[in-house]
């Protein structure tokens, strides 16, 4: 490892010792031939263009389809350090379905005064329609991703909830695949546990959600928008894994009161859509009148108990990030316990004191938009010129309610693979997690996203950001 590295870094500890859940993979490393090293790098980048594991770029006007770049040297966490997080993780998703179950019916979060009521009501995310209505088993948010940042030893903090139609999952699993591909003398030597029984758990999962009148083997499909998606791949990938069917819109119909897809045999009834489109487009009648990509009277059906959605309509509201800054309130009131992760300091905009506060404080902070994702609409004050501080500073005053600003985090390294050795660079982690009336569950590891360029935070794949296995090593 070269240079000097001020962040917490998750291999390597004080005076170069390596740390106990690296140590084994340490060991490995450095009877490797770099050049042997450098070849299966190579051959990873061959293995997902041949699978076809690409993303789109939108708004740019060269080649948009890309491969996101994998990195061989895994994350790794031992045992301790992920039974820490998975409690705190399980605690946080049970805490959002509740608060998702109350603010569509009783509202108590609101009438105590916890949550501001203008935060909810004016806020686009919250759908009236799902106002008196409980999906069955009450389960809004069927899968979850949650953001994770390090800063120390024991250090975990949400740096943001994905409620709504969480992505890279498919990434995980290909990642986990392309390792036991390229290094099984590894998996021999290091314990790690599983993540391949994840598409069996997410149809287990998505089937105990079935309506009451599914019966005892629910059909279950995968609503995607359509191969210009971004996320084409991860939909028909998990569609795949699950054995379940890759539909599209135009595939579905309301017959008889149910929502049935289009076969070369007549419409097949759906008990359970796991949908990859947003609120907006999901019923033309309902929500944009213009959408083409949803079903028209899906609504309809879902309020008269006939078809599950997965994620719930309206559960984005749980991962609006004005609501973030209230989610230890949250988790202490649905759970009566303090929550056990950390949330990032948050300052929102809207107010006028932390408005000013902001302003003064632009370049130290992270200020993102309140229904932003992907790294775009984003300013990193230390690594933006004056001409881009004054600019968005101006696009502060002009709608402060759509932005909340954050400490710059000193997120941990993890090394990376280069050409000539190892380097340590920023990581996060998404988790994900699957939630069923029989039970929360979370897969041991989740996606690690590396931000490549030597200083940078931002890990998104759309900015340039690359993927690591994430191993939990057994005890």
């Amino acid at each position: 490892m070269v240079g000097e590295n001020k962040f917490f870094d998750e291999m390597s500890g004080h005076n170069g010792t390596v740390r106990d859940a690296y140590a084994a993979y340490h060991d490995w490393f450095a009877e490797q031939d770099a050049e042997r090293l450098a070849k299966k790098s190579q051959d990873a980048e061959t293995f997902f263009r041949r699978t076809g594991i690409t993303f789109n770029v939108y708004g740019q006007s060269e080649a948009q389809e890309r491969l996101i770049p994998f990195d061989l040297v895994p994350r790794i966490l031992a045992q301790r350090e992920w039974t820490k997080l998975a409690k705190g993780i399980e605690q946080r998703v049970a805490a959002i379905n509740a608060f998702l179950h109350d603010i569509y019916n009783r509202q108590e979060i609101l009438r105590a005064g916890r949550v501001p009521k203008h935060l909810i009501e004016g806020n686009e995310a919250f759908l009236p329609q799902m106002l008196g209505f409980s999906p069955p088993g009450q389960v809004y948010t069927h899968i979850v991703g949650t953001d994770i940042v390090r800063t120390g030893e024991g250090d975990f903090f949400v740096l943001e909830d994905n409620a709504r139609t969480p992505s890279g999952v498919s990434y995980m699993l290909e990642n986990r695949e392309t390792m036991l591909q390229m290094f099984p003398e590894l998996f021999s030597k290091i314990k790690v546990q599983p993540v391949s029984d994840y598409p069996k758990n997410l149809r287990r999962s998505l089937a105990a959600c079935a309506p009451s009148s599914a019966g005892s083997k629910p059909t279950i499909a995968v609503l995607t928008p359509g191969i210009y998606n971004s996320a084409y791949f991860e939909h028909s990938f998990l569609a795949d894994q699950m054995g379940a069917e890759l539909v599209e819109g135009h595939d579905l119909r309301v017959v008889d009161g149910h929502i049935a897809m289009r076969t070369t045999q007549g419409y097949k009834r759906i008990d359970v859509i796991y949908r990859r489109i947003d609120d907006d487009f999901l019923d033309p009648l309902t929500f944009n009148p213009e959408s083409m990509l949803g079903v028209p009277g899906i609504m309809d059906v879902y309020r008269a108990g006939n078809i599950t959605i997965a994620n719930a309509p309206g559960a984005g509201i749980a991962d609006d990030k004005a609501i973030y800054s209230y989610m230890p309130d949250i988790v202490e009131f649905y759970t009566g316990e303090k929550a056990i992760l950390k949330n990032v300091e948050t300052w929102r905009c809207g107010e006028p004191g932390a408005l000013q506060y902001v302003l003064d404080n632009l370049k130290d902070l992270v200020v993102k938009e309140v229904h932003g994702s992907g790294g775009y609409g984003m300013l990193v004050g230390p690594a933006a010129s004056k001409k881009e501080l004054a600019t968005f500073a101006e696009k502060l005053k002009a709608k402060p309610g759509n932005y909340i600003a954050q400490p710059t985090l000193s997120l941990s390294t993890v090394p990376i693979f280069t050409e000539s050795e190892l380097a340590p660079r920023h990581v996060d982690l998404r988790p994900f997690v699957l939630v069923s009336p029989q039970g929360i569950n979370i897969v041991p590891g989740g996606l690690t996203r590396v931000a490549l360029a030597k200083g940078s935070l931002v890990v998104n794949s759309s900015q340039g950001g690359g993927t690591k296995d994430t191993w939990v090593l057994e005890d």
